[in-house]
């Protein structure tokens, strides 16, 4: 397994795996990998005959009052992760070398991106389409990213079909603890109680699917039920709660599928996002 930094050099060695007629998947993170990460480099390996995992926490998509300078970063971990699910090559670049200077492009977006996560966040997916086009452009064949993140995956699915690019995006399943706590590198941040506090994510996710499956078509109700639910846990403060088209993220009224379910609530000062699909 090799370690770059540079778009030159990633970009050479695909193109090199390509003259040898070999698939490429593709893994976008932002580091400090979990088994969630792994199960999407576990895909990309049964999907291809090389994998490229990119680490690079990318500073468009934070807002000025986000946890940039925070965000936990361990090149050796994650290294030592990658290597472990055959990743031949891991491409981590400085901040430098994917935005000059003079940087003025970007890869911007409606409809998709003004609810949910874009409410709050009215600068994330102009950063994540962004980086994610720029990462496309240098790593081809299928990519892999995983349904915790919903809005994206939509938003990934809808930039490609939209804009021609010759790549397919894989949607892989939520990993969670034992517990039921979606994994997240943000997890880190949680104190005991607020991890304790965490688990009331997975328990409304998980009531709301019930209700679903024993067919309750009304997204008032269940998305009601399960506010009640969070509104039990002292520590939860609720960003959203919301049921939307998988596809087009525009609000649903009845579970006609595929129905993306999905919240955002900080435990303390820490948000996080948990979601489910109904497929029917």
């Amino acid at each position: 397994m090799k370690i770059v930094g540079t778009v030159k050099e990633v970009r050479e060695q695909v193109k090199e795996w390509k003259k040898q007629g070999l698939s490429v998947g593709f893994v976008p993170t932002m580091g400090y990998l979990h088994e969630g990460h792994k199960s999407l480099m576990d895909a990309a390996r049964k999907g291809n005959d090389k994998v490229v995992v990119s680490i690079f926490v990318n500073p468009m998509q934070f807002g000025p009052t986000e946890d940039l300078a925070t965000y936990p970063r361990d090149l050796d971990h994650d290294a030592a992760l990658c290597e472990s699910a055959g990743v031949d090559l891991i491409f981590h670049p400085e901040a430098e070398e994917m935005y000059e200077k003079d940087f003025c492009s970007f890869v911007d977006m409606t409809g998709l991106t003004e609810g949910l996560c874009g409410k709050t966040r009215p600068i994330h997916f102009r950063g994540v389409c962004t980086v994610v086009n720029k990462l496309f452009n240098i790593t081809p064949d299928h990519a892999y990213f995983g349904q915790k993140d919903g809005q994206q995956l939509a938003v990934i699915k809808r930039m490609v079909r939209d804009l021609n690019m010759d790549i397919e995006i894989v949607g892989c399943p939520i990993i969670r603890e034992e517990d039921g706590l979606a994994k997240s590198s943000r997890n880190t941040y949680l104190s005991k109680d607020e991890r304790k506090a965490a688990l009331i994510l997975s328990k409304a996710v998980k009531l709301g699917e019930d209700m679903a499956k024993a067919g309750e078509k009304d997204t008032d109700k269940i998305v009601s039920e399960m506010i009640k639910l969070i509104e039990t846990e002292p520590m939860a403060k609720i960003d959203y709660v919301q049921a939307v088209d998988a596809v087009s993220v525009k609000p649903v009224k009845e579970m006609t599928a595929p129905v993306l379910v999905a919240m955002a609530v900080y435990i303390g000062k820490t948000r996080l996002i948990d979601n489910f699909i109904y497929e029917g």
